[in-house]
């Protein structure tokens, strides 16, 4: 898809910011296809290997042939390589071992490529400044010189910002792999002159991961069917029931819900309806208080009083059944 799209784009060059591969292991069909879509991309490829695709002994990245459009950055300093024709310098480093210290902090952009638009790709964490994945700072992104940092290692994509002259983002993964990585998934698009870097985020419509929370009230079916989506085939849902109810037919409702996804889990998170006195008066904590407020329930002069007491009492019983208490 993002091979695709860059030939739709005429993109000239494609920064793959690590992460490729979750581990050294890939099947060998894997990297067929990935080598064979990169060639076949149109662009120049870039990749910073990361984290989990760091490079070692058995990396691909290093025992197998790849392309000869795309370049992998082999060393934790970040090396640049200029592309005169289309004048500019893209740089990178790569991840050695699972861990790796601050790689930015000393890059500045050596002074004869200052006429040049600088680019960088680099896998790093710019929001955790303990991170053990190369911590990155705005300091640092403001001292390097370069007018576009395209970064991995974040899976939720990121707003666009800018540190000094220097613009940053990272778009996050592509596509979600779990119900932790909900919402629109893509890629960001952009232009470049030296000083002046455009970008937009171009969503890959692909298959995506949802969750959502539904009050289940007296027909759970009628409560989803009015927070759904219509647009929801392609997708994997997870729907959360809560609330009060006797029972809630979970096979029925997929049954019912079913052929609206690519797939969908149902997961029931209600509670039988309380009974608010029945309680009262028993000789523990619970009953005297409950007596207590009911006393307090006879003496209210109106509607708003009484629902008072009836929350107090309500939130006495849940405290005593051990339900989840909502914060006031």
């Amino acid at each position: 898809m993002i091979a695709s799209l860059c030939k739709e784009e005429n993109c000239q060059l494609l920064l793959l910011s690590g992460d490729l591969f979750d581990g050294q292991r890939v099947y060998r069909e894997t990297l067929d296809v990935m080598r064979d879509t990169l060639s076949d991309c149109g662009a120049q490829v870039f990749i910073a290997p990361g984290n989990h695709d760091h490079l070692c002994p058995t990396s691909p990245y290093l025992t197998q042939a790849w392309p000869e459009n795309v370049h992998i950055f082999l060393s934790p300093e970040p090396e640049g390589i200029l592309i005169k024709e289309l004048g500019c310098v893209v740089y990178g480093g790569a991840f050695t071992t699972p861990t790796m210290g601050p790689m930015l902090r000393k890059f500045r952009v050596p002074s004869e490529n200052t006429d040049y638009v600088n680019l960088m790709v680099l896998h790093g964490d710019a929001v955790l400044s303990t991170s053990p994945y190369n911590p990155i700072t705005k300091e640092e992104i403001a001292q390097s010189g370069l007018d576009y940092l395209a970064l991995g290692h974040i899976h939720q994509t990121s707003t666009f910002a800018t540190s000094g002259q220097t613009m940053y983002a990272w778009p996050g993964c592509p596509m979600g792999r779990g119900f932790d990585e909900t919402g629109e998934r893509g890629v960001f698009i952009g232009t470049a002159e030296r000083g002046t870097v455009s970008c937009r985020f171009h969503s890959l419509a692909l298959r995506q991961y949802e969750s959502i929370t539904v009050e289940a009230g007296n027909d759970p079916l009628a409560s989803i069917l009015a927070v759904l989506p219509e647009d929801t085939q392609s997708h994997i849902y997870r729907i959360t029931l809560t609330g009060e109810i006797e029972a809630v037919l979970i096979p029925a409702l997929y049954d019912a819900l079913s052929s609206r996804f690519y797939a969908l889990q149902i997961r029931d998170h209600t509670v039988p309806p309380l009974d608010l006195w029945t309680r009262c008066g028993e000789d523990t904590l619970e009953g005297m208080s409950l007596h207590t407020l009911h006393m307090a329930l006879e003496r209210c002069e109106t509607a708003a009083q009484r629902r008072c007491v009836e929350l107090a009492a309500r939130r006495i019983a849940e405290i005593f059944e051990g339900r989840e208490v909502p914060t006031l």
